[in-house]
């Protein structure tokens, strides 16, 4: 049984009444580990932790902050292995994808410490020529990280990244299903020498720990991903304290095929983007619109892309492509969606239960699932199913793909292919949603703004947009007064 305990002022500690959460293995179904469950006293020490430690941390240069960014970074890269190992062994992905999450953690720890020495103010006259008005950024104060489970190394880094190079400290509250992977990562900015209570890490329960982060007034800025129901919570919470807020939540993302396209690579692609995780990703394609003319060739294909697939325990089948969903009650979704849409006249070209076999019959496993014949009533085509189902429809012209694909309250990301100059052109500004990707479905990069629109959230993370969610902007005016002159 494996105890990783919880960071506390440059501390690893244990909840200060003993209390513990258990940690599940997915594909096994066993708890393996456990970790401290904070209580209120608990949360109270990281938040003065990261309060004390603020102002010596905001005072260092951007250069000295990076510093200790790119040597974290390196211990990252060194350490991948094993936080991947642990990752895999919490959350269920494929060892390789795990590991691929932990190495992108690193490079995004890089990617801040040298955007941070890249904030600059700026001079602006003013009528008199004596004055002039200086616009200066400075950091927030502490923050909190609220992160999800599904991507806990990668999506932690983000928020951490952008702090620290802005120059403030953190409390970041790991998901309780996936808690050991984050705290191996904040172990190697404790090693790489950041002062103490620069990074804290308090686990434990949201109504616990998330609501006691954001109600305190020392807590200047939450950055929370999550689902748009909980999102609504927090930025409610937030608004009673004026405080700073960066919503990343939930999709639900269109793929338009348009007839004039590589159909190899889109059925590559719409096979990675629709059940990579086992489509628990906040950009993962959800829904797919299908040229009327190509539609069965698409169909086809995707469907024996699909099949070849193969499906295990990450840790002990390794090359796999898929391995189970993080715990029951997202395999029970992707069963209500199912079922949904079958009693509204959906077929199932591929998938609909769980794979058979031995190695199977324990563990979140569900087979990658390909539903036709739906229609946009349907919850599959309207809802966020975050699980490997994705229905597939044709469209007569693109008028009608933009506004199917449109055809929803959420807006994080939108997909689609085709190689004609006019429709990329066009679908790039049509498509309502914070993350457009033409030919192509890697919808976020670091060095560019990842955020949501309509339901999808408020705010930025990548890019120096993600840094300055951490800063405020402050405005000198000064005047010369040239004594002695």
């Amino acid at each position: 049984m494996k105890y990783q305990l919880m960071l506390i002022d440059g501390e690893w500690v244990e909840a200060a009444d003993g209390g513990f959460i258990n940690v599940i293995n997915p594909a096994t179904e066993e708890v393996f580990a456990q970790v401290p469950r904070a209580r209120e006293e608990d949360v109270a020490s990281a938040i003065k932790s990261a309060d004390v430690a603020f102002p010596e941390w905001a005072k260092l240069s951007p250069a000295e902050r990076g510093n200790y960014l790119r040597a974290a970074s390196e211990l990252v890269m060194q350490r991948y292995e094993e936080i991947g190992r642990i990752m895999t062994e919490e959350q269920g992905k494929p060892l390789l994808e795990a590991q691929g999450e932990v190495k992108k953690a690193a490079l995004i720890l890089r990617y801040y410490a040298e955007e941070g020495e890249r904030v600059y103010g700026r001079i602006v006259a003013n009528v008199e020529a004596d004055t002039e008005s200086r616009v200066i950024y400075q950091p927030v104060g502490p923050a909190a990280a609220i992160s999800p489970w599904n991507y806990p190394v990668e999506l932690l880094a983000w928020k951490v990244g952008g702090a620290l190079a802005a120059g403030c400290t953190m409390i970041a509250k790991p998901p309780s299903l996936t808690p050991l992977s984050p705290l191996l990562f904040l172990q190697c900015l404790v090693d790489a020498g950041v002062p103490r209570g620069v990074v804290n890490a308090v686990t434990g329960s949201g109504t616990v720990v998330g609501r006691q982060l954001i109600a305190s007034p020392i807590v200047k800025k939450v950055a929370f991903t999550g689902s748009t129901e909980v999102g609504r919570i927090v930025l409610a919470d937030c608004a009673s304290f004026l405080k700073k807020v960066s919503l990343e939540l939930g999709g639900h993302c269109p793929l338009i095929v348009c007839r004039n396209c590589d159909l190899e690579a889109v059925v590559q692609g719409a096979v990675r983007r629709s059940f990579r995780n086992m489509g628990q990703i906040c950009i993962a394609i959800n829904r797919i619109y299908v040229d009327r003319e190509i539609y069965h060739d698409f169909l086809e294909r995707f469907v024996k892309e699909t099949t070849e697939l193969v499906i295990g325990n990450g840790l002990t089948k390794v090359p796999c492509d898929l391995g189970p969903m993080v715990d029951g009650r997202g395999v029970k979704k992707a069963q209500r969606h199912i079922t949904d849409a079958l009693e509204k006249g959906a077929k199932i070209a591929y998938g609909g239960k769980r794979p058979e076999g031995e190695e199977f019959r324990k563990g979140f496993f569900f087979e990658p699932t390909i539903l036709t014949n739906v229609n946009q009533h349907m919850l599959v085509m309207r809802e966020e199913t975050f699980g490997p189902v994705v229905g597939v429809m044709s469209f007569e012209d693109l008028d009608e793909a933009i506004a199917l694909a449109n055809d929803t309250s959420y807006g994080l990301a939108s997909y689609a292919f085709t190689n004609n100059l006019d429709e990329a052109d066009r679908l790039s500004r049509e498509l309502q949603s914070g993350n457009v990707a033409i030919n192509n479905v890697d919808a976020g990069v670091i060095n560019a703004p990842y955020g949501g629109w309509k339901e999808s959230g408020l705010g930025h993370e990548h890019g120096p947009e993600g840094l300055y969610e951490y800063l405020k902007v402050k405005h000198v005016r000064l005047r010369f007064l040239h004594s002695g002159r």
